[in-house]
């Protein structure tokens, strides 16, 4: 009766019935899993944020499928105001970057094609080229050991199994920078090879760059964002969810840049993927200019909050051996090695049932060392702390 495009009965696993279990019994929990700004203690200017949506334009329905002027302007100002010379006719809105994966996965492959996508990444890239029809094909990011292990290491791509993965069908590369949830920067090296390697080939890349407002400190060998690339074709993608802390507010958008008569067929047949659906909601693309402005309120609080939860954490796995810290360079997450007497999963529900602190195993995030566990810098600081302590009490007890 259903199309298989997915597994439409996923087996529920034993940290999600646990946790219910939990819910179900009034546990007072300690999340170090939560990853929603609005719902994590922080200030948002109200009065700003409902004036931006009282337009009286929005009672008239003037549909423009790249999305109206006014907000692609806004968009190609938050993006030169970040050193990136982008025009208005550069932007496509989406009402998610969910949404602008479909809308690109449409525009380049066929059913039957591959994407390649970069392992551990973000959890639903797979169900997003299934929906499409697409194959999900990954290539490894390599956690570097040795030297710089002291101080958590660093990631790289792996360039050579990238080249391998990408088969005849191979139809673009995904690249998120930073990842999700490495924290890892793309690295101008690795960027120039990349370029090299997509031009031969004719393989556009998307670069999701929700989180590049959220780096850690300098380094001049990161590639902050692919907006303005002209060598080979490139969609940019970004949104209010992270850059404005308000994913509530559905609007993200596409930057498309690469050599012009390319990159100008592409943003036609995008508008009329875009004009098929209509998706973005009158409120909101009237309110970006003002809802992108309230970024320089928001944005400090959680950059603050995840730089001052990671020195905290840094701070305590330094005083427990039996763990690490993989480093995270930018993003709202952070990875933490656990001691190899328990695999990930049973450590995140020891956790979970003797301490009553939730955390993420590694495999949510296709790791393929373990035991690691994944958490949110974002967690408000209190709670950070002690669920951190109990964590590490637990991983050394």
């Amino acid at each position: 009766m259903f199309s298989s495009r997915l597994p439409w009965q996923l087996p529920r696993n034993r940290l999600s019935r646990l946790l219910d279990e939990k819910r179900r019994a009034g546990a007072e929990l300690i999340d170090l899993t939560g990853s929603n700004p609005t719902r994590a203690g922080l200030h948002y200017p109200e009065a700003e944020i409902l004036a931006a949506l009282a337009d009286e334009r929005l009672l008239a329905y003037e549909p423009s499928p790249k999305g109206s002027l006014q907000a692609r302007e806004a968009v190609a100002a938050y993006c030169s105001g970040r050193g990136q010379h982008v025009e208005p006719d550069q932007v496509l809105l989406t009402s998610s970057t969910s949404e602008a994966y479909s809308f690109l996965f449409k525009l380049l492959a066929d059913p039957g094609d591959e994407v390649l996508v970069p392992r551990p990444s973000y959890p639903l890239f797979d169900f997003l080229a299934s929906l499409e029809s697409v194959a999900a094909v990954p290539y490894p990011l390599i956690h570097e050991k040795g030297a710089g292990e002291a101080d958590g290491g660093g990631w790289k791509i792996d360039l050579e199994v990238l080249v391998r993965a990408a088969g005849p069908r191979a139809k673009a590369i995904v690249i998120v920078n930073p990842n999700n949830p490495t924290g890892s920067f793309l690295k101008r090296p690795e960027l120039e090879r990349i370029l090299r390697f997509s031009a031969q080939r004719g393989l556009p890349i998307i670069s999701d760059e929700v989180f590049s407002d959220y780096g850690f400190g300098e380094d001049q060998r990161r590639a902050a964002s692919l907006a303005g690339i002209e060598e080979t074709l490139v969609f940019c993608l970004s949104g209010l969810s992270k850059v404005a802390g308000l994913p509530q507010a559905k609007l993200a958008w596409i930057v498309m840049s690469g050599p012009s008569q390319r990159r100008l067929k592409a943003g036609e047949q995008l508008e009329l993927i875009a004009d098929t659906y209509l998706s973005v909601g009158a409120p909101v693309q009237h309110a970006a200019p003002r809802l992108l402005a309230v970024r320089r309120e928001i944005q400090p609080q959680i950059l603050g909050r995840c730089r001052g939860n990671l020195e905290a954490l840094r701070s305590l796995v330094a005083g427990h051996p039996a763990c690490g810290l993989l480093e995270p360079e930018g993003g709202w997450y952070a990875t933490v090695r656990m001691p190899a007497v328990l695999g990930e999963e049973d450590w995140a529900l020891t956790l979970l049932e003797r301490d009553k602190v939730l955390t993420q195993p590694g495999y949510f995030y296709d790791f393929e060392e373990e035991p690691l566990l994944v958490i949110s810098l974002l967690t408000p600081e209190e709670s950070f702390l002690e669920g951190v302590r109990r964590l590490l009490a637990r991983a050394n007890g």
